[in-house]
């Protein structure tokens, strides 16, 4: 999945060239006109960046900020995209929690550079702040349960989450569908023809050949295995 980008702008022609140049970008874009719609889509899931204007009808961008660093995750990067290029607005909105102050005009280019360097650095802070596996261009965050190739989400099933974790913390060791069921499963008996569901599901996610696959690995008449550098 691709990283989450909230945009805050009251005016449509401006919320829609963001959005162009950042979909372009290959990033997963929502654009609402105002702080309490805004509000409305976090209760639907947390971005993972926003982009927000000051001046917009009801709520403030500056009040909007101070309510979202309350209330939700503190490391949201926030860039704010105003026409306000008053050095007191720029000192107010950096020390009220935003990480970049970009004025209008801008040019869209250079916006999208800052959001990817933004998401950059999120990851990487995340990344140092947990336990992680590394393999080939993705990383799996333990402790959150999160699975991203780059800076990028990818879509997996609690239940997929769980094998591909259990492979990687045997890495390198053959384990047999029983195995593999009975610990994941957590049963003694079911049916075990499950595992080789999910691992084709998560093949087509993390393989770019699924026929063929790099880190999941069949063992002929034995099982699987997770290998993090085979060629």
């Amino acid at each position: 999945m691709d990283a989450k980008i909230l945009v805050i702008e009251d005016v449509p022609e401006m919320a829609q060239l963001i959005s162009l140049y950042l979909q372009k970008d290959g990033l997963n874009v929502t654009a609402v006109q105002s702080a309490e719609l805004g509000l409305d889509e976090l209760k639907k899931g947390l971005p993972d960046l926003i982009i927000l204007d000051l001046n917009l009808p009801g709520m403030s961008g500056f009040d909007f900020l101070k309510k979202f660093r309350a209330e939700y995750k503190e490391t949201i990067p926030v860039v704010i995209v105003s026409a306000r290029d008053a050095d007191e607005d720029i000192i107010q909105g950096l020390g009220i929690g935003a990480d970049e102050f970009v004025t209008k005009p801008f040019s869209p280019r250079v916006l999208v550079a800052r959001v990817e360097a933004n998401l950059r650095r999120q990851a990487k802070s995340e990344a140092a702040a947990e336990a992680t596996f590394s393999f080939g261009p993705y990383t799996l965050l333990l402790n959150s349960c999160v699975l991203k190739k780059g800076t990028a989400k990818i879509s997996l099933s609690a239940k997929e989450y769980e094998v591909l974790e259990y492979l990687i913390k045997n890495e390198g060791k053959t384990l047999g569908p029983e195995t593999i069921y009975g610990d994941v499963w957590k049963a003694q008996f079911g049916d075990v023809t499950a595992v080789a569901v999910y691992i084709q599901r998560l093949r087509k996610k993390i393989e770019d050949d699924p026929a063929n696959p790099r880190y999941l690995k069949t063992v002929f008449g034995r099982g699987y295995r997770f290998d993090k550098d085979s060629a």
